[in-house]
């Protein structure tokens, strides 16, 4: 859950105001939309801890923005993410839709609970296709997203470029930066031994605030460092693939894995995930000139919000 201090937009305005930026400008320097900025100075919307880190370094406000909001990662930002007046009723009558699913299975002969299970059932089917099946699907565009050239006219990550470039507001949340013990999938494809230690990046992605997908990027420690940027939250100016050049690792080549799956429960809270949707889960791999693996991130997107669209050249 996110904590924000009342002073936050205020100060943000006058720390804004103070170093001559339009909150266009302001929102180039952060590679964020500038009506999210707007929605945040007027206290339309809370910030998150990364928000307020990253705006905190572009204003150059030595801390005094990002100690002013504090989040429990542990918590999941469903309750503070905007959500349709439908979807809001599809959520909080979940559990008693799943009730009215078990009673028409556990009293086969209750005509009334099985009149009620279908009412609910076509309900949601309802809200589901009205604000979710017939929306235009995020297209996630394989090779291209990683483009050198797309990130340098932009300065923004390939996930921000690839949503803008849709008419969507994107937005991501680092949750955290740790070092984990990699796993056996992830060891294989960065040529490490089975877990050793890794800087483990954890993301959430958003598209119009509504969470798409979850990220986990795996770089190991020889890339990362003991002092890079790579292991802290705020990645600025082109985003983590920027980071890795300064450290001589160019992205030459990318090695995907797609899967189908169902989320865990987990995936299900954090992703606003309707009852029997699928999740892709895709193992990336970033390989630089010499053909050295150095980053492995694992996403997993909302299968009924995302399109593959991968176009790439054929062998002779």
């Amino acid at each position: 859950m996110v904590k924000v201090d009342p002073r936050f937009p205020h100060l943000l305005k006058d720390l804004r105001h103070d170093r001559g930026l339009s909150l266009r400008e302001l929102a180039t320097r952060m590679h964020y939309s500038h009506t999210y900025l707007w929605d945040i100075e007027i206290g339309r919307k809370q910030p998150s801890s990364e928000f307020a880190d990253a705006v905190d370094t572009a204003l150059s406000a030595n801390g005094m923005l990002a100690e002013l909001v504090t989040e429990d990662v542990e918590d999941e930002p469903g309750d503070r993410t905007p959500l349709t007046a439908a979807m809001q009723v599809l959520d909080a009558n979940r559990a008693q839709i799943a009730d009215f699913a078990r009673q028409s299975w556990s009293a086969p002969g209750d005509i009334q609970a099985r009149a009620e299970a279908t009412q609910w059932t076509q309900f949601a089917r309802w809200l589901y296709d009205t604000f979710v099946s017939n929306r235009p699907a995020l297209r996630r565009l394989g090779a291209q997203r990683y483009s050198r050239r797309m990130r340098e006219d932009t300065g923004a990550s390939p996930f921000r470029m690839e949503v803008s470039r849709q008419g969507r507001t994107p937005h991501a949340e680092c949750r955290s930066v740790t070092q984990q013990p990699a796993p056996p999938d992830v060891a294989g494809r960065l040529l490490i031994d089975p877990h050793t230690m890794v800087v483990c990046r954890e993301n959430r992605y958003y598209a119009d605030d509504e969470p798409v997908q979850n990220g986990t990027t795996y770089i190991p420690i020889s890339v990362a460092g003991s002092d890079s940027h790579v292991a802290t939250k705020a990645l600025g100016r082109g985003s983590l693939y920027s980071r890795f050049e300064e450290l001589g690792y160019d992205i030459a080549r990318i090695r995907e894995q797609v899967t189908t799956r169902l989320p865990t429960p987990a995936e299900s809270a954090s992703l606003k995930i309707p009852p029997g949707v699928p999740v892709l889960e895709i193992l990336h791999t970033s390989y630089d000139n010499h053909g050295r693996p150095f980053e492995v991130t694992r996403f997993t997107i909302r299968a009924d919000l995302t399109v593959l669209d991968y176009e790439m050249t054929v062998d002779d």
